[in-house]
């Protein structure tokens, strides 16, 4: 069994992070910092506890900053060799690893008002580990420093930094400091992902298309614009890489995206959608059988999706796209697909009895439909307001 995430920071991290202070400051408080710490640890999840950690070291470390980063520094556990640091983790020869996320913390905390000292700190933490959430409230306070510091970093020998560059600026990074000013406008990290998109890392080259996918969910027109001028003639790397960058607007069948991958044009032929059984109970699974056939003389490079319109509380219908199939059906081809679809209690969705419609969209556009029914026992029913018979 899959230990849960919070276990990454558990009292013998705790532990190793107060050894390794004291180891290089005799007269570091490892007691208090410790007992500040590990108070209600087990009931707190991964990301709380790393904020009470920080909160330990705010309270123990010197309140001099410098003092401070550089005390961290002199703990850290020596540079990690090659591309990924997530394996890493604190050991004999000093912290590394989760350990480090609530000392970024504090370096983005306390180093607030020295912005230089800080990034130095980072450029240190973020080879042991990431400081992608650390350095996220420097960029907002200080941008213009920032993004000096990260233009320099582009060049930098190590993979970890350089990914840094595109990670600690994504404008969604998950479990970050949302960007809200990079959010309304991309354009300050678009030299610095054009200077990394055929980064000889694949780390790095992957936070390129994670921070292209998070500006398409605000801006498709920036990526659409973004492959017109980088997919032609591009590498096998790159193409792998903005293949991964126009994955949400190519799953919303963006036309414009579409089109640059080859991909925008209509189906010219036939297609029908047959879902079977017609009413399922939730829990239960549907089979899609997709029929397409081309009236085309040429090849027909096709993407082709599941659009699923889930029932809402209020009797409308919410769509959810999932993935299908990229395909190149032949000139007379008939090609048949089919893909199984399990309706599931899951956390994030409240399932409502109903006729659920389903598209099958082909390059972006709805060539055929079908629908099922779904039952929920003892569920509300949208159409009434009252419960569903068990």
């Amino acid at each position: 069994m899959t230990e849960p995430f919070k276990l990454l920071l558990d009292p013998a991290v705790v532990r190793a992070i107060g050894a390794h202070l004291q180891r290089v400051a005799p007269t570091f408080d490892r007691p208090r910092f410790e007992q500040l710490a590990l108070d209600g640890l087990d009931a707190l999840e991964l990301k709380a506890r790393a904020m009470q950690l920080a909160d330990a070291l705010e309270s123990t470390l010197p309140a001099n900053f410098a003092a401070g980063a550089e005390l961290l520094e002199a703990a850290l556990a020596p540079v990690t060799v090659g591309d990924a640091p997530g394996g890493v983790r604190t050991g004999p020869e000093g912290l590394a690893g989760w350990a480090l996320w609530p000392v970024g913390e504090w370096v983005a905390r306390r180093g607030l008002d020295d912005p230089h000292r800080a990034l130095q700190a980072l450029h240190a933490l973020t080879q042991r580990f990431t400081a992608e959430w650390a350095i996220r409230p420097l960029l907002l306070r200080h941008p213009d420093t920032v993004f000096a510091t990260l233009q320099r970093w582009c060049a930098d020998p190590s993979p970890h930094v350089r990914r840094l560059v595109s990670e600690g600026s994504r404008p969604r990074l998950p479990w970050g400091l949302q960007l809200r000013p990079l959010i309304a406008d991309p354009a300050p990290t678009l030299p610095l992902l054009a200077a990394l998109q055929d980064d000889p890392s694949p780390c790095v080259r992957r936070s390129v298309a994670n921070h292209l996918n998070d500006i398409a969910k605000d801006h498709p027109a920036v990526i659409a614009d973004w492959l017109q001028r980088h997919l032609p003639e591009a590498s096998v790397e790159r193409r792998a890489l903005l293949r991964h960058a126009s994955r949400s607007l190519i799953k919303a069948g963006d036309a414009a995206v579409l089109a640059a991958w080859g991909q925008g044009e209509a189906l010219l032929g036939r297609a029908e959608l047959a879902i079977t059984p017609a009413q399922i109970t939730l829990g239960e699974r549907v089979q899609l059988l997709a029929t397409l056939t081309s009236l085309s003389r040429r090849p027909q490079a096709l993407v082709v999706d599941v659009v699923i319109h889930h029932v809402k509380a209020n009797g409308s219908t919410s769509p959810k796209v999932f993935k299908g199939w990229n395909l190149t059906l032949a000139p007379g081809e008939t090609r048949t697909l089919a893909k199984q679809h399990a309706v599931r209690p899951i956390t994030t969705r409240v399932y409502y009895p109903g006729a659920h419609r389903v598209d099958l969209q082909v390059n972006g556009a709805v060539v055929a439909s079908a629908v099922f029914e779904l039952r929920v026992p003892g569920g509300f029913t949208p159409a009434t307001g009252r419960s569903a018979p068990g």
